[in-house]
């Protein structure tokens, strides 16, 4: 006996892509193409399948799409952390970017950790993804050999590579970094400490900012680092303030790495009473919310994380698509927001 496609979609109690196939009276790699959204489906036949799909409640398999084309229908996201607001609107702006072309994000959290980093990939690269993106490129051996023998499409995000077989979008974190420096330098200070919490690449990538913009102007003081492994937040930024005050009562400017550190700053100086920006500059990175409404306002260097997201998914598209973005490397440069902190 011959098997319809309604016939097979009851005996398996799942209604599948033949059967919608059927219904709109096409073939099933129109089907396919068209609930991708691929542009080359004209528009009278996508609202067919569409139609049909939507009567027989057809819900796509991502597991067959996936043994059927040798990738998956998800984009796996690695990012540090999701309570970092910072990743967030990365996030969504990725998302606005693949939903449309058919696509979904799957996250994975590292944590900031090299080790987590590698067994997320691992743990992800068997359900084969269509592309990746991950923070930063700072990651261990082991991780760049998966991605690279796994040949999967990946773009790094919020640094920017030098190798042009690396594509990634982002800016340079000590440009940045350096540029704020200089800020506080053309404002008459002179004993500028920097202060960070987290120590990951890209923080110790502002701190190589902050000490080429002390060193090119002869003020460079390895004793006004201040480093703490610890997780970023505004209570640690608190302390860290009120321990340089302390220690170093000379100092007349603090770099903090993250808004957030600098945030518990402005709040410390409150409490102490130390007027800032007349006694001690208070500077920060990213642009965090809320910085604008604290009080004096936060000099901070705003960060396109939008714009990357917005980029890197793009880039991805092309490279899924096994078309050429038109660069390998995005650099989408930096702000610096100039308030009462400083």
């Amino acid at each position: 006996m011959t098997t319809t496609p309604a016939s097979r979609g009851r005996a398996t109690g799942r209604v599948t892509l033949a059967d919608v196939a059927h219904a709109a009276g096409v073939s099933p790699i129109t089907v396919s193409r068209a609930l991708r959204g691929e542009r080359a489906v004209a528009p009278d036949l996508v609202a067919r399948v569409q139609a049909a799909a939507t009567r027989l409640g057809y819900v796509p398999d991502p597991a067959a799409r996936a043994l059927a084309s040798r990738s998956g229908s998800h984009v796996a996201v690695l990012i540090p952390l999701l309570s970092n607001a910072l990743f967030v609107d990365l996030i969504e702006a990725v998302q606005r970017v693949i939903r449309p072309a058919g696509y979904q994000t799957l996250i994975g959290i590292t944590h900031y950790s090299d080790s987590e980093e590698e067994q997320l990939l691992r743990e992800q690269l068997p359900h084969r993804p269509a592309g990746l993106i991950v923070t930063g490129l700072g990651q261990n051996a082991n991780t760049r050999a998966l991605i690279a023998q796994s040949g999967i499409p990946c773009v790094h995000v919020m640094e920017t590579a030098s190798d042009e077989t690396v594509h990634s979008v982002g800016f340079s974190q000590s440009d940045a970094a350096a540029a704020l420096t200089r800020h506080l330098l053309a404002r008459g200070r002179r004993r500028i400490a920097f202060a960070a919490a987290q120590l990951d690449p890209r923080t110790m990538h502002r701190l190589e900012g902050w000490r080429a913009a002390m060193t090119e102007a002869g003020l460079h003081d390895p004793t006004l680092e201040w480093l703490n492994a610890a997780p970023s937040s505004l209570a640690l930024g608190g302390t860290m303030f009120e321990q340089i005050v302390s220690v170093k009562p000379a100092i007349d400017a603090v770099f903090f790495n993250n808004d957030d550190l600098a945030q518990g700053a402005l709040l410390a100086a409150l409490r102490l009473r130390i007027a800032v920006p007349k006694r001690i500059a208070v500077v920060g990175f990213n642009d965090l919310t809320g910085s604008d409404q604290m009080i004096p306002p936060l000099t901070t260097v705003r960060t396109p994380r939008a714009e990357i997201g917005e980029g890197a998914a793009r880039m991805l598209l092309s490279l899924v698509h096994g078309e050429r973005p038109p660069a390998s490397c995005v650099d989408v440069g930096f702000e610096l927001v100039v308030r009462g902190s400083s």
